[in-house]
């Protein structure tokens, strides 16, 4: 089924990381530093740079009045829930009518959900039974040139038992599978993902990691040019800016556990933020997005997903001015309520996407060696319609996606709207030999 190519996959080998007290950090690329194990000024800097591939999902359907993108490039014309993509409208396309056929027709929310990412056809009853999904499959063939060979992260804890339909409630909250039967384990506290990014472990990992590795960053800094030290200051800045935000949430974790062991209760049973999440919901969001970018940025990994919010989701939204909470709210999904949400999630992607363009790789930017997708599970929240989903790309991973685009698969015919297709397509790109993927067996035309 596949075949894996080694596309300068032997450059990339022995790293330099900045190294302290349990602790090692991994670098962004340097240009006069081969700190990916490679020198790249031999090519002029221009690469091959890494190819990365991320999901953000959101669940339960966007405002379909103000979800569309007309024209391309500079001159595209965006929907008022799309308007945070503005700055990104040459480096993103806007993706209409494409549709996953094996969670139509099955029923609502979970059977719709936990296959977002596999196509797969989903299994009712005590065992779970699905598909191994896109980020996974990339990360088994692809993965091993990297420390970490995936990124699982979620801003809201997964729920057990089972929907009115038969379906186990962890497809609602997972989307990330390793295989038919198992979801890959999702991080969802912001310090425990840090702490992964940085290798941080032991009974140091409350002190700063950035104080550790401060005599390695001076050394690694007197080695670089003018340049590059630019480059690493402003990355040491970055990490310090995520990391004061990390500390600030760590203790109301361990706080957390200790009111869980106190209660005999399990903290993923507990309700935000006595389980410890941050209760500001922006924050929690932000932070795991400023983690994947930092992850990108170094090459700690180049596969992700982030569940922004899971499926029949609880969390609540004061900032906008919205009373229900997500999954209550989507039932009235053509309100100013609702539309102010899709906007907010579309944020999320304008942000994480503006995150990676403003790094450096070459004569690129990490975005434009990058593949990001917002995805969500249906259309519709109030008939919980599926037929159709929204799909957003940003970046041009590597020069082999163009951008600036709306493409519009509805009136296509269902063999060639099929979002593994997409997937497939995106799989072969990325370096894969790939012949099908889920019910897939040709690339999505015109991508």
């Amino acid at each position: 089924m596949f075949d894996q190519q080694q596309n300068g996959g032997k450059r990339i080998s022995r790293r330099m990381l900045l190294r302290g007290a349990g602790v090692g950090m991994a670098l962004p690329w340097l240009e006069s530093v081969p700190v990916w194990g490679f020198d790249s000024s031999s090519d002029g800097g221009s690469g091959p740079f890494p190819k990365r591939f991320a999901v953000l999902f959101m669940a339960c359907g966007i405002h379909p009045d103000h979800w569309w993108a007309k024209g391309a490039g500079s001159d595209m014309e965006l929907s008022k829930s799309l308007t945070p993509l503005a700055p990104l409208k040459e480096k993103v396309n806007v993706i209409s009518g494409l549709f996953n056929r094996n969670s139509t027709g099955v029923g609502i929310h979970p059977g719709q959900t936990g296959n977002i990412l596999s196509g797969a056809s989903l299994q009712k009853g005590a065992e779970l039974r699905g598909g191994i999904s896109v980020d996974q499959v990339l990360a088994n063939h692809l993965g091993q040139a990297t420390a970490q060979p995936s990124m699982v992260l979620g801003c809201e804890q997964p729920i057990t038992g089972y929907h009115e339909t038969n379906f186990s409630m962890a497809y609602s909250s997972h989307i990330s599978w390793q295989n038919a039967t198992s979801p890959v384990p999702m991080e969802v506290y912001p310090s425990l993902a840090f702490d992964s990014l940085f290798d941080n472990r032991g009974s140091r990992r409350n002190k700063s990691v950035l104080d550790r590795v401060k005599e390695h960053a001076a050394s690694l800094s007197r080695q670089a040019s003018s340049g590059d030290r630019a480059k690493l200051d402003e990355y040491l800045t970055s990490v310090r800016e995520v990391e004061k935000r990390i500390d600030r949430i760590r203790a109301d974790q361990d706080k957390a556990v200790d009111r869980a062991k106190a209660v005999g209760q399990s903290v993923i049973t507990m309700a935000r933020p006595d389980n410890g999440l941050p209760e500001d919901i922006r924050e929690h969001m932000r932070l795991m997005c400023d983690i994947i970018a930092l992850a990108f940025q170094t090459d700690k990994t180049r596969f992700a997903t982030l569940l922004l919010c899971r499926d029949i989701s609880g969390l609540f939204y004061p900032f906008l001015d919205v009373r229900n909470a997500h999954h209550s709210a989507s039932h009235n999904e053509r309100s100013e309520e609702w539309e102010r949400i899709s906007q907010y999630y579309c944020s999320q992607l304008a942000y994480l996407g503006s995150r990676l363009d403003a790094m450096p790789e070459g004569d690129r930017s990490v975005l434009d060696n990058t593949c990001l997708v917002f995805v969500n599970n249906m259309w519709s929240g109030s008939k919980h319609d599926s037929t159709k989903v929204p799909l957003i790309t940003a970046g041009g991973l590597g020069g082999t996606l163009e951008t600036g685009r709306v493409l519009d698969y509805l009136g296509k015919g269902d063999d060639n709207r099929k979002l593994c297709s997409f997937y497939l397509s995106i799989m072969n790109r990325m370096g894969l030999s790939a012949d099908h993927f889920g019910d897939a067996d040709t690339e999505l035309a015109h991508l």
